[in-house]
């Protein structure tokens, strides 16, 4: 009786297996995914190891106002993050809050005024990343710091100069980036009797080619 009843469940089973699994062949997927995937690139620089780039901005020379500024600078990226840089820039010094109040004759001649500067900087890539700005937009980006020293021209005398800021990159392809600079340039200056130490920050945009 007992062979009887196992032969009964094994047959049942066996069924029961065979239509779930001819079920299973003969079932349709009714909801056919369709997912259109975004892709996005950015771009990189690739093998490209210098750059020469071209800013314009303001800067703040100590006790002769904010004026214009123009920068001319090249870059050897030494590694992908690592660079050396050479910078020349030139501005020209507005009246001091002396000469403003007073009036009268200038205290220095416009030639005098003449602010040239030029420098080499290590800098370093701190903080990579990407912007956003649409579905389409998105840019590869580099924040970095530098520091470095040269020589200050003004008031027809020279004085060593430290240089030391940051920056923001933006690559807009791999050749050309976007870059917002912000700098102090600081000497030590005699030009009212006595030594003081001046501090020129400077805001400034530019575009850099890479080749």
């Amino acid at each position: 009786m007992d062979n009887w009843h196992k032969r009964i469940l094994l047959s049942l089973s066996g069924l029961l297996l065979t239509s779930t699994i001819l079920a299973q062949e003969t079932i349709e997927q009714v909801v056919v995914p369709d997912i259109d995937r975004r892709v996005i690139t950015t771009d990189d620089i690739d093998t490209e190891n210098f750059a020469l780039s071209i800013h314009a901005g303001i800067i703040s020379i100590e006790d002769f106002e904010t004026t214009d500024l123009l920068v001319v600078r090249g870059d050897w990226y030494v590694t992908e993050d690592l660079f050396l840089e050479i910078s020349y820039s030139t501005a020209t010094g507005d009246l001091t809050s002396y000469e403003e109040l007073v009036g009268g004759t200038p205290l220095f001649a416009d030639e005098q005024r003449d602010f040239t500067q030029y420098n080499l900087s290590l800098g370093y890539n701190i903080f990579p990343g990407q912007a956003h700005f649409s579905d389409s937009l998105n840019f590869n980006t580099n924040f970095y710091v530098v520091i470095g020293a040269g020589n200050t021209d003004f008031l027809g005398d020279e004085w060593f100069t430290v240089t030391y800021g940051a920056g923001y990159q933006i690559l807009l392809t791999d050749y050309l980036a976007v870059h917002l600079d912000m700098r102090d340039h600081v000497f030590d200056r005699a030009t009212f009797g006595t030594e003081e130490t001046t501090n020129n920050i400077e805001l400034s945009m530019g575009l850099s080619y890479f080749f």
